[in-house]
């Protein structure tokens, strides 16, 4: 194991914007370099596709309860920070729900909802692509699938910002007074606003998945109010930021690379392979928390009882251990086992729902918009951690 003070050149877990821009150069180096790295204050960073994969693979060992999550929850999200064998009970329950059959059958409403956004804005030259299209669409489709108006688009996005990047919103650094007050009022407020919406459900249930949380039943299990309240919380935040990043994070590639883009225009089939190669590539929640519940080893590098671990799924992506050619981006790939969406237990329980997403806004927009391109001179700053954008300013049509 590489400790901090070896000179690696890395601050990498403070995961400044550098990192979040392009961050395919460090993960190559700490695959080559250091696969399991010590950072002093942080914690253990698993780099390489063997040890990423041998912390997500072992959940009585690397635990993703609360402690590895601080969002000013009152209780571990479900299913995200349980274990086993609690995890287990929830899944059984919550995975019929985002089979990939039920989520192909949103694929029409998600079809409408990208045309409506492309409607407003396809005969402008320019157009803020984050503004307009990445973080409206994914929210849309959340508040579709809780049967709520879009009108309040504006509010679920303020609630995910406040508990996801309050020092943005703020514009103090996390630990500062003012920033925690304020994710925590936005926690405060998002359970006040899951408490009313499943008080009027339980009245007059309708064909929505938090109606359909409320009565799913599996062997005689059921949830309880709280976990529904729990699952709606997480599901905010996660259905809605994470597919924004990766919309940010696709076409921000797309718009540099015109033989890239020239290929989903001239053959929209190779469109599922493009979604799950650029989610390879880029991995948009570039790692995930794990806390070790006792003196253990990665890769025959020992990890003491209470360290964090970060698993670098971004790094293990693009390990070539893994793939061969894992450098290249190529759309023609027969496998790919990548961990964009996590992996063990805890593989994104959203993932077959944020796969219709992007290959329905793929789809559609290079129907509709073959040529874009990021505008001039501008340099598009990633947030870390999560690699979304708050601005992309974007040229539409030919160059």
């Amino acid at each position: 194991m590489a400790d901090q003070d070896e000179g690696h050149g890395i601050d990498l877990l403070s995961m400044h914007s550098e990192l979040a821009r392009d961050p395919q150069p460090t993960y190559r180096t700490l695959v080559e370099g250091s696969p399991v790295l010590h950072l002093d204050g942080i914690g253990v960073l698993a780099s390489s596709r063997a040890a990423v994969d041998e912390v997500l693979r072992a959940p009585e060992v690397f635990s993703s309860n609360m402690s590895a999550h601080d969002l000013k929850t009152r209780r571990p999200l479900i299913p995200l920070q349980t274990d086993p064998p609690r995890h287990r009970e929830y899944r059984k329950i919550l995975n019929p729900l985002f089979a990939p059959k039920r989520m192909l059958e949103l694929e029409e409403p998600i079809t409408r909802l990208v045309n409506e956004l492309i409607d407003a804005f396809v005969d402008h030259d320019e157009i803020d692509f984050a503004k307009q299209f990445s973080v409206p669409f994914p929210s849309q489709v959340f508040l579709t699938m809780l049967g709520l108006p879009l009108e309040e688009l504006g509010r679920f996005v303020a609630m995910k910002d406040g508990i996801i990047r309050p020092d943005q919103v703020v514009g103090e650094p996390r630990g500062h007074p003012a920033t925690d007050a304020h994710q925590q009022a936005t926690a405060d407020s998002i359970y006040a606003y899951f408490e009313d919406l499943l008080e009027e459900r339980a009245r007059a249930l309708r064909d929505d998945i938090v109606s359909h949380f409320l009565i799913a039943e599996v062997d005689g299990d059921r949830l309880s109010h709280d976990d529904v309240l729990d699952i709606c919380f997480l599901f905010l935040i996660a259905g809605l930021d994470t597919v924004s990043a990766s919309l940010d994070c696709f076409f921000a590639y797309l718009a540099r690379h015109t033989d890239a883009r020239g290929q989903l225009v001239a053959d929209p089939d190779v469109i599922p392979n493009a979604v799950e190669e650029l989610l390879r590539w880029e991995t948009p929640v570039m790692a995930v928390a794990r806390v070790a519940t006792r003196d253990t080893e990665i890769a025959g590098c020992p990890v003491r009882g209470g360290d964090q671990v970060m698993a670098m799924v971004g790094a293990a992506n693009v390990d070539d251990g893994e793939l061969p050619d894992a450098g290249e981006v190529r759309f023609d790939r027969e496998a790919n086992r990548h961990l964009a969406f996590g992996g063990g237990i805890h593989h994104c329980l959203g993932a077959h729902l944020a796969r219709v997403e992007l290959r329905v806004a793929l789809r559609e927009w290079h129907r509709r918009i073959p040529d874009y391109r990021v505008k001039p001179g501008v340099e598009l700053e990633f947030t870390p951690g999560i690699r979304s954008l708050d601005t992309f300013p974007m040229l539409l049509g030919p160059a």
